[in-house]
């Protein structure tokens, strides 16, 4: 069976015809079941931990990421989500309520936020490093003020420290930095070894994610092989995602995702329910 467990309405809005496209999407592709992991920047109740967090000086970054926090964001309480979300499970839609949380610092917090919300299943993902997002294109240009070396060290710190949270399910898109063809000269196995151990102490899940074989210039599924290898090594679950934000992409490439799990070695997929993971074989 083929499920698609990271996605996103927010181009949209908590509107039933707008989300049936996502359902259709599916269905066409053959996806059994979707998961919404709505980002936490929709949400007013993170607002604060972006202000805190985020790099919003007077230097390109921090003018560009100010603009960014004006834009489309903290729309919705987490209340307003999940009232859209139990109205769709009601209706018999096949869909699981997620969500997609920034890496902060402040993991106190976050576990204050999402304490009294009954989520499915919770993904972690590094979206900043240093309080700079590393995957916004209009300043990709900060990628040359930093070296690989400590961006890749830093990656692993954020994701030690979601670790640390006790907080998630799975990793969002592993290693996507490498987005913008910024490719290593350097043996990074420490580093790759580094997160699976860490991810495999938190008992967390890894995103096989399409979203950067579509929508990125480095065009290959996330994560890419050398860390999928060491992941299987670990026995990390996984998920497989197509990091729609669009209803036309919702499974987008999920076949591939399969396929390219199977050929380290996976034979099944994790699904969730009420933060209780179930394993579900490709061939079902």
């Amino acid at each position: 069976m083929k499920f698609d467990y990271h996605m996103h309405f927010e181009y949209g809005s908590y509107d039933l015809e707008w989300v049936k496209g996502f359902f259709d999407s599916a269905q066409t592709r053959g996806i059994a079941e979707i998961g919404i992991s709505e980002h936490s920047h929709g949400f007013v109740e993170f607002k604060d931990l972006y202000y805190d967090e985020l790099i919003l000086d007077d230097s390109i970054v921090g003018e560009y990421q100010k603009k960014w926090l004006t834009k489309n964001k903290f729309k919705y309480s987490l209340d307003d989500y999940f009232h859209f979300m139990n109205m769709l499970k009601e209706k018999g839609y096949p869909v699981k309520t997620g969500i997609e949380i920034c890496n902060f610092k402040n993991q106190a917090r976050v576990k204050e936020i999402i304490a009294n919300y009954d989520f499915d299943y919770v993904i972690g993902s590094v979206h900043f490093l240093k309080g700079w997002g590393y995957d916004f294109a209009d300043i990709k240009s900060e990628w040359n003020n930093h070296s690989l070396a400590d961006i890749y060290t830093w990656y692993a710190e954020e994701i030690e420290n979601l670790c640390n949270g006790a907080l998630y399910d799975v990793l969002g898109h592993p290693f996507n930095i490498r987005l913008f063809k910024n490719i290593p000269d350097f043996d990074v196995t420490p580093v790759l070894e580094r997160v699976a151990g860490a991810l495999s102490k938190a008992n967390m899940a890894i995103d096989i994610n399409t979203g950067t074989l579509y929508r990125y210039p480095i065009a290959e599924i996330s994560p890419y092989p050398d860390f999928l290898k060491i992941a299987k090594k670990y026995n990390l679950p996984i998920i497989t995602s197509s990091d729609a934000h669009q209803p036309e992409d919702c499974g987008r490439y999920i076949d591939k995702a399969v396929e390219y799990a199977e050929a380290y070695g996976y034979d099944s997929v994790l699904t969730f329910s009420n933060r209780k993971a179930i394993a579900r074989k490709f061939a079902e």
